[in-house]
C-alpha cells in the first residue's frame, strides 16, 4: 500500500480549503460527525476573531468514500470559505507593510514582490482547517486500534495548569476542556489564562501559549531507530513545527533533561504480567520523562508532546515595520485577525499527531484494508507477547 500523506491547498479567502489524504486503506469507518465536531472546536475559544463568526466549517468529501467507509482511493476533502473575497480589490488590497513576526516580508522577498497579499493569504492559519480535517480522519483509523489522542491547553504567559492527564480519566478530561473557553481541562487555570486575554485585548496586544497532546493505545515499537528520518520523536517534532505559530517542541520532560542526571530522567522499566493483554505488553514505568519514545520508536507508555505557539502576529496597535515600497518607516498594517488562538491550536495540534501516528501505524502493519491491517497488528502483538516465554 502506498504511504499515508495529505497535502492541503487553498487560501486564507479562497473559495475553498482542500486536504487531500493518500494511502488510507479500505473499510475504514469515517466519523463525518466526529470530523465536523473537530473543525467546529478548531473555531472556537476565547479570544478568536470575527472570522470565526463567519464560517460554519464543516467537511464535504469528494472523494474516497463510499457509504460511510473508506474504499482505498485517495480522499479529497473540501471546507468552503463563506468570506471567499480573494479577487476582489476593495476588499482584499494590497499589504505594503509586512506585520513583524508574520511570513509577510520572508514571502514578499521571496517572490519578489511589494505586496504582501498572495503570501499572508496562504500563510494565514486558516489553512488549518485542512489540517485539522485530515488529522481527525486520521483519528478515525487510529480509534480502531485503540488509540486516543488529548489535545488541551497547558500554559499561557504566567499561567501553568498541573493537570494530570491519565487514560482512566479521559472522558471526565475531555468533558472539563471542552467546558472550557480555552480548552483547558482546569478551571483555576482557564480562568487566569481568559483573564491574561481580556487585558491582551484592552492593550491590542495579543497573547500566546503551550499545547499539549498525549496519546494513549500505542504499542511500543512504531517508528524506527535505523534513520533519522524515521524516528518517531523527530516525525512529531516536524508535524508540530510546521503549525503556524508554533516555535517550539518538546518530547516528554523535553528541555528539562538538561537540567537532571541520568538517574533522574531515565524511566525504570518494569514487567507486570497482569498487564500482559494492555498496549504496553506488560512493560510498565513508574515514570513517562521519556514521554513514550526511546530510540526514535514508541515504547508503551503514553506519547506526551508539548508544543509552543508564539503570540499572533497582527497586533491591533500595530508594531514599528516599513513600507516595501519606499523602504520608508511605518506602522504594519493591520489584517483581521485573533487576539489569541492557543484553543484553536490545541486541536490543530492534536490533529497533525494524530496523522503522524496514523503514518507510523501504517507503516508498522501495512494493508490495504482495515481488516489486513487488524490481522497484521494481532499478529505482531502475539508474537511480541510471547517474547521471553519457555
Amino acid at each position: 500500500m502506498a504511504q499515508l500523506t495529505y497535502r492541503t491547498a487553498g487560501e486564507s479567502h479562497g473559495p475553498a480549503l482542500i486536504a487531500l489524504i493518500e494511502g488510507m486503506p479500505s473499510g475504514v469507518p469515517i466519523d463525518v460527525a466526529f470530523i465536523d465536531g473537530e473543525l467546529h472546536r478548531r473555531q472556537g475559544g476565547y479570544g478568536r476573531g470575527a472570522r470565526q463568526r463567519i464560517e460554519s466549517d464543516r467537511a464535504q468529501f469528494l472523494a474516497g468514500v463510499r457509504a460511510g467507509h473508506s474504499i482505498g482511493s485517495p480522499l479529497a476533502i473540501q471546507i468552503a470559505n463563506a468570506d471567499s473575497r480573494l479577487d476582489d480589490p476593495e476588499k482584499s488590497p494590497p499589504v505594503f507593510r509586512p506585520r513583524p513576526g508574520h511570513a509577510d516580508l520572508a514571502g514578499s522577498i521571496k517572490w519578489l514582490t511589494t505586496d504582501c497579499r498572495a503570501t499572508l493569504e496562504r500563510a494565514s492559519a486558516r489553512e488549518t482547517a485542512s489540517r485539522t480535517a485530515a488529522g481527525a480522519v486520521a483519528q478515525c483509523l487510529t480509534r480502531e486500534f485503540g488509540i486516543e489522542c488529548f489535545g488541551f491547553v497547558r500554559a499561557s504567559l504566567d499561567t501553568t495548569s498541573t493537570v494530570v492527564i491519565t487514560r482512566e480519566s479521559l472522558e471526565q478530561l475531555r468533558v472539563a476542556r471542552d467546558a472550557s473557553e480555552v480548552y483547558c481541562p482546569d478551571t483555576c487555570a482557564t480562568e487566569s489564562i481568559v483573564a491574561s486575554i481580556h487585558q491582551a485585548k484592552i492593550d491590542k496586544d495579543t497573547v500566546g501559549g503551550i499545547c499539549e497532546v498525549h496519546v494513549f493505545g500505542v504499542v511500543p515499537g512504531l517508528g524506527s531507530c535505523a534513520s533519522g528520518d524515521l524516528r518517531l520523536d523527530a516525525r512529531l517534532a516536524a508535524a508540530v513545527m510546521g503549525i503556524q505559530a508554533f516555535k517550539g517542541v518538546e518530547i516528554g520532560l523535553g528541555m528539562d533533561v538538561a537540567r537532571r542526571t541520568g538517574s533522574q530522567v531515565h524511566d525504570p522499566i518494569c514487567f507486570d504480567g497482569a498487564k500482559r493483554g494492555e498496549s504496553s505488553l506488560g512493560f510498565i514505568r513508574p515514570t513517562n520523562n521519556a514521554g513514550g519514545i526511546e530510540g526514535g520508536m514508541s515504547n508503551g507508555m503514553p506519547i506526551v508532546v508539548r508544543g509552543a505557539m508564539k503570540p499572533i502576529s497582527t497586533l491591533l496597535r500595530g508594531m514599528p515595520s516599513v513600507d516595501l515600497r519606499t523602504h520608508e518607516a511605518t506602522q504594519s498594517q493591520y489584517e483581521r485577525s485573533d487576539i489569541s488562538a492557543i484553543a484553536a491550536a490545541s486541536v490543530v495540534m492534536q490533529s497533525v499527531v494524530a496523522f503522524e501516528i496514523a503514518r507510523v501505524l501504517c507503516e508498522k502493519f501495512a494493508g490495504d484494508s482495515l481488516a489486513e491491517m487488524r490481522a497484521n497488528h494481532e499478529t505482531y502483538l502475539a508474537r511480541a507477547r510471547a517474547l521471553g516465554e519457555p
